[in-house]
C-alpha cells in the first residue's frame, strides 16, 4: 500500500511539475543549525522559489487550507552544490542539505552566509554557552501548542485551517520554556513529527507568542518512487535525540513532551540508552490525560531515578523548579 500511494504521490508532483522550466537555485531556506564538540551543522533546503504569504488573525479558515497546502507545493532543486566556510555538499533529490564547518571559539548565536548559485543567506546556528547547565529536549504539537496531535482528524483539522496568526500556543509553555532557558544560558531544541514544509510556519507562531528560538528536527515527508513516508514518531524522536545528547557529550537534559503520543515511551527508551543524561521529563497531559499505558511507563521512568512531572498543565513544575542533577 505505501509503494502505491508514494508512486500515485510522485505522479501527481511531476503533473503539477509540467511545464515549469528547468529547477535553477532561487531562494534557501536556512534552518537554526547546532554545534558539536567539534564542528557547526548548518541545515537548509533549495528551492527554486519562495512565496510570502501574509496572515490575518481574521481570515476565513478556507483561505488558511490553501495557505498551507501550498507550503506543500514546493519546487525543490535537487544536486546543486551549496557552499559555506570553504565547506560544500550538494542537496538531495527534495533539496535538503547538511554543512559541516570546523567550530572555533564562538559561542551563543553564530551566523555563517550559505551560497547556492547566485544566492546567499545568512544562517543561524545556536552553539552552547561554556556556562550552560543542562540542555532542554521539547515536542512541540500539544506541548508548546494545542494541535490535538492524540486525535487524527482532530490534529489534521487543525493544522491545516489555522494559520501562525491563530494557532494557540499554552500561556504557561512560554514560562516554562522561559525558565529553563535562562535568558538562552541552557540550549533549547524542538523534536516534532511535523512536515519540514511547517518549518517557517512554526517559526512564526514561536515569534508570535514568546517561544524561544532553538534547532528544529522535524521529518521529511517528501515522496520517490520506492518510498513514502517511512519510519514513525517514535523512530523519528528517538533517532533526534541520539543526535542531540551525541552533540553535547557533556550535558545533562530535560525532556518535555504529552501523553497524547505517548511521548513516556519515547523517553524511557532514550534515558536507557543514555543512563545518566536525562535530570528530569515533564509531560503535559492533553485531553483524558495520561492513560495505563503512559503511568506505566512514567513509572518505569521514575524506578530508573529520573523525576517526572505530569499534569494537565504546567503549574507543578512552574511552582517547584527543575530537579538538581
Amino acid at each position: 500500500m505505501k509503494l502505491w500511494l508514494a508512486r500515485i504521490a510522485v505522479r501527481v508532483e511531476r503533473f503539477l511539475g509540467r511545464g515549469r522550466t528547468a529547477r535553477q537555485a532561487g531562494a534557501i531556506i536556512p534552518y537554526i543549525g547546532y554545534a558539536t564538540a567539534e564542528q557547526l551543522v548548518l541545515r537548509g533546503r533549495v528551492l527554486a522559489e519562495m512565496r510570502d504569504v501574509e496572515v490575518q488573525a481574521s481570515q476565513s479558515r478556507w483561505r488558511n487550507l490553501r495557505q498551507m497546502v501550498d507550503l506543500f507545493l514546493t519546487t525543490e532543486v535537487p544536486d546543486v552544490t551549496v557552499s559555506a566556510g570553504g565547506a560544500t555538499a550538494r542537496t538531495d533529490e527534495e533539496g535538503y542539505f547538511t554543512l559541516l564547518l570546523p567550530r572555533d571559539d564562538r559561542t551563543g548565536w553564530v551566523s555563517v552566509d550559505v551560497t547556492a548559485a547566485n544566492v546567499t543567506v545568512p544562517c543561524p546556528v545556536m552553539v552552547p554557552p561554556a556556562d550552560a547547565q543542562f540542555g532542554v529536549i521539547s515536542d512541540i504539537d500539544d506541548t508548546m501548542m494545542h494541535t490535538g496531535a492524540y486525535s487524527l482528524w482532530r490534529n489534521i483539522w487543525t493544522s491545516l485551517t489555522g494559520n501562525a496568526a491563530t494557532r494557540v500556543v499554552f500561556p504557561d509553555a512560554v514560562k516554562l520554556m522561559a525558565k529553563l532557558c535562562d535568558g538562552e544560558r541552557n540550549p533549547v531544541h524542538f523534536v516534532s513529527s511535523s512536515p519540514w514544509n511547517f518549518y517557517g510556519f512554526l517559526t512564526e507562531v514561536f515569534e508570535r507568542n514568546g517561544l524561544p528560538r532553538g534547532p528544529m528536527f522535524l521529518r521529511d515527508y517528501g515522496v520517490s518512487e520506492t518510498q513514502f513516508i517511512t519510519g514513525t514518531h517514535g523512530d523519528h524522536k528517538g533517532a533526534a535525540i541520539d543526535v542531540i545528547m551525541g552533540a553535547m557529550p557533556d550535558l545533562p537534559f530535560v525532556l518535555i513532551g504529552d501523553t497524547g503520543q505517548h511521548d513516556a515511551e519515547v523517553y524511557l527508551a532514550a534515558i536507557t540508552r543514555h543512563p545518566g543524561r536525562v535530570r528530569q521529563v515533564i509531560l503535559r497531559a492533553p485531553g483524558d490525560g495520561a492513560d495505563r499505558t503512559d503511568l506505566a511507563f512514567v513509572a518505569q521512568i521514575e524506578a530508573l531515578g529520573v523525576p517526572v512531572n505530569v499534569g494537565p498543565d504546567y503549574s507543578a513544575v512552574l511552582e517547584t523548579g527543575i530537579a538538581h542533577g
